[in-house]
C-alpha cells in the first residue's frame, strides 16, 4: 500500500490551520455564557429589527415585536399568560434551578424586584424545571430569594415559543405586551445601567400595539 505523506511545508500549514480552528472554537464557547437549550435560534443581535449592543448585554429592538401567547402557572397553580401583565413593564426571565449561570444572576434579579417592583413593573422569573413548585421554593430558600414570585412553565412550551437559545434568557416587555429587548446569559440586573434602562422603558409613552 502506498503511503501518502504531506511535505514538511504543507504539514506546517495543516498544523497552523488546526490550531486556529481550535482557538476559534474556544472563543465561540466563551462568548455565550448560557446553558444551551434545544435547537439553536439566531442570536438576538442578528434578529431583524434588533439593534446590536455590547456582548452579553441587553439587545434593544429597533421595533417592538409581539410576545407569543404562551401559558404558565403561578405557585398556586393558576393559569397565566403574558396578557395578564399588560399595563406593566415586565422582565421575563427563563431559568432553571440546575442552571449555574441562572443561580449566579438570581440574587441580582431579586434585588431589582425589590428596587422597582410594583404596579408598574414586575420580574416574571419563569422556571422551566419539571419537578413542580417544591424544587423552585427550595432553591429560593437556599439562596435567599425574598422578592420574586414563583412562576412555572407547566406546559414546557415557553422556550420554543420564545425562540430561546440557552438559559438564562431574559425578555424586556413593554406595557403593550411587546418585546423591546432581550439578553442571553446572566447580567448584573441591579446595576445602575440596567436600572436606568428599565426606568426608561417604564416611563416610555404608550403606543399602539
Amino acid at each position: 500500500m502506498t503511503s501518502h505523506r504531506f511535505p514538511p511545508e504543507r504539514r506546517g500549514l495543516l498544523v497552523l490551520s488546526l490550531s486556529l480552528l481550535s482557538l476559534a472554537g474556544l472563543a465561540a464557547g466563551l462568548a455565550l455564557w448560557a446553558v444551551p437549550l434545544g435547537k439553536p435560534a439566531p442570536p438576538a443581535s442578528v434578529v431583524p429589527g434588533a439593534a446590536p449592543q455590547p456582548s452579553r448585554g441587553m439587545v434593544m429592538r429597533e421595533r417592538p415585536v409581539p410576545v407569543p401567547d404562551l401559558a404558565f402557572t403561578d405557585a398556586e397553580g393558576r393559569l397565566l399568560s403574558p396578557a395578564d401583565f399588560r399595563g406593566r413593564t415586565v422582565l421575563l426571565n427563563i431559568w432553571a434551578t440546575w442552571c449555574v449561570p441562572c443561580r449566579e444572576e438570581m440574587p441580582a434579579l431579586d434585588r431589582l424586584q425589590a428596587e422597582l417592583g410594583g404596579p408598574d413593573f414586575e420580574i416574571v422569573a419563569l422556571s422551566i424545571d419539571r419537578g413542580g413548585v417544591n424544587p423552585v421554593r427550595a432553591f429560593y430558600d437556599q439562596i435567599g430569594i425574598a422578592n420574586l414570585a414563583v412562576y412555572l412553565d407547566r406546559p414546557n412550551t415557553s422556550s420554543r415559543a420564545l425562540g430561546v437559545v440557552g438559559i438564562p434568557t431574559t425578555l424586556l416587555i413593554d406595557r403593550n405586551g411587546r418585546e423591546i429587548g432581550r439578553a442571553i446569559g446572566p447580567l448584573e440586573w441591579d446595576s445602575s445601567e440596567m436600572i436606568e434602562l428599565i426606568r426608561r422603558a417604564m416611563t416610555a409613552a404608550p403606543s399602539r400595539p
